[in-house]
């Protein structure tokens, strides 16, 4: 029985671990590593966020959709949660909360970059 109980919990490990690596990926775009979200659309930081908080609600969120973060995800290296005011989740990037952008129509577009001079392309290290 408790080598069955040790097996779930790594599966259960391993699924909120899968589910972190999913939600993101890193792309090379015009010689930039960049990261995107699984659908290979640019991720952005906006420059009024503060570390671990976002500050883009309403139209602002319907403009610059956040990257939700799935029920039991969990942190992985650079990559943390942030509690949203709904109870929602989403990823950020050293402490940055991530968005896409709904002006950026097929993977690899990065028209948000420098938008109102506030939002920017979340580079790969």
């Amino acid at each position: 029985m408790k080598a069955i109980a040790l097996g779930f919990a790594a599966l259960l490990l391993g699924t909120a671990a899968s589910q972190a690596a999913e939600a993101w990926k890193e792309a090379e775009v015009g010689g930039t590593k960049i990261y995107t979200d699984a659908k290979g659309m640019t991720l952005y930081t906006f420059d009024k966020d503060e570390k671990g908080k976002s500050n883009c609600y309403d139209k602002c969120a319907s403009n610059w959709p956040p990257l939700k973060a799935e029920a039991g995800a969990k942190a992985d290296d650079e990559w943390t949660l942030v509690d949203r005011k709904d109870g929602s989740k989403m990823w950020a990037y050293n402490g940055k909360p991530v968005y896409t952008f709904i002006k950026d129509k097929k993977a690899g577009d990065m028209t948000g970059e420098g938008v109102a001079g506030a939002w920017h392309v979340v580079k790969a290290d």
